[in-house]
């Protein structure tokens, strides 16, 4: 009998269902994505097997949702590539601490940038523009803070010391990264500055 605080267990059969144990209903991967959301701790198993499948399953959610006709990617093309880009390097056992630890990070900062955002966009529409920048100047600094750890890890795993090509390297990297970056927040201020002329 499982205990009081112990995930529930998703049970996933051959005809791709998945059922819910705790609630002894039948659900969706929309479903899952609701508990996610809802923080409600989860294991999926194969039903036959027994091994734990969670980690697919998640996958599984997270390519429903980018590719939600009603829906808003959240993955940039230049996140994947880059993804994709450590897969099979030295640097691949880096990324998932790194992945987690930044997405810790921003949560911790997510309450503070929904008070923001909730205080500048319930201004009236013509409302203090300083108002508005305060949200993005949080976004710039939590992917800035971002960048500067990725890199330090890179730099611990790196096989050469820092300078000659590979430190022009480096510099050049990280020029782009924050031009990239500021493109970004750039674009990001266009779509907020427009909401409110609107």
């Amino acid at each position: 009998m499982p205990g009081k605080d112990d995930p529930v267990v998703i049970k996933k059969y051959a005809n791709r269902r998945l059922y819910n144990t705790g609630t002894s209903t039948y659900v969706t991967l929309e479903d899952l994505a609701e508990m996610v959301k809802r923080d409600e701790d989860f294991v999926v198993q194969d039903a036959k097997t027994g091994d734990d499948i969670t980690h697919s399953v998640l996958t599984q959610i997270i390519f429903e949702l980018e590719n939600d006709k009603n829906g808003q990617n959240m993955l940039p093309i230049s996140f994947l590539r880059q993804l994709i880009s450590f897969y099979g390097d030295q640097m691949q056992m880096v990324v998932p601490s790194f992945l987690e630890q930044s997405m810790l990070a921003f949560a911790k900062e997510q309450e503070r940038l929904r008070e923001q955002m909730t205080q500048a966009f319930g201004k009236t529409p013509m409302g203090d523009m300083m108002q508005m920048n305060a949200p993005m100047k949080v976004i710039e600094e939590q992917a800035r803070r971002n960048i500067e750890m990725f890199q330090q890890a890179m730099r611990m795993f790196s096989p050469t010391p820092p300078g000659g090509s590979n430190g022009q390297r480096e510099e050049a990297g990280e020029a782009g990264d924050l031009k990239e970056l500021r493109e970004q927040v750039a674009a990001m201020q266009r779509k907020i500055d427009s909401m409110s002329k609107d």
